[in-house]
């Protein structure tokens, strides 16, 4: 594996990670209540997320320029994985045995993938 290809997968990876930050703000600030429906999404977290979703936009438009379009999506569905955990430390969410089974494909099909299988 080239190191270009290293570096832009790790641009993908970050830009996956910083959206699932993003989706766990606005999460956050949907669960809370407003005055108006004007400060519902004009305040800073909701404001700040959609810049992180900006953000992880150019990250992916310059990490194609390098990754094939056929290993991107695989890269991307980390983002299940982040959102998995994020659920349950931030929201204590519950961890059913189908979510384990479905993380586990997930991770079985990135690693086929990888070893070019």
């Amino acid at each position: 594996m080239d190191s270009s290809l290293i570096l832009y997968s790790g641009v993908l990876l970050l830009g996956t990670f910083v959206s699932a930050v993003s989706q766990v703000i606005l999460k956050k600030a949907a669960q809370k209540t407003y005055d108006s429906k004007l400060a519902e999404y004009l305040n800073f977290p909701v404001v700040f997320a959609y810049t992180l979703f900006v953000a992880t936009t150019l990250m992916c438009i310059i990490a194609y320029r390098v990754v094939p379009l056929s290993f991107g999506p695989v890269l991307e569905s980390t983002s299940y994985l982040y959102v998995t955990v994020f659920g349950v430390v931030v929201f204590k969410e519950k961890i059913t045995k189908k979510k384990i089974a479905a993380l586990a494909l997930i991770l079985a099909g990135i690693a086929i993938y990888a070893l070019g299988v």
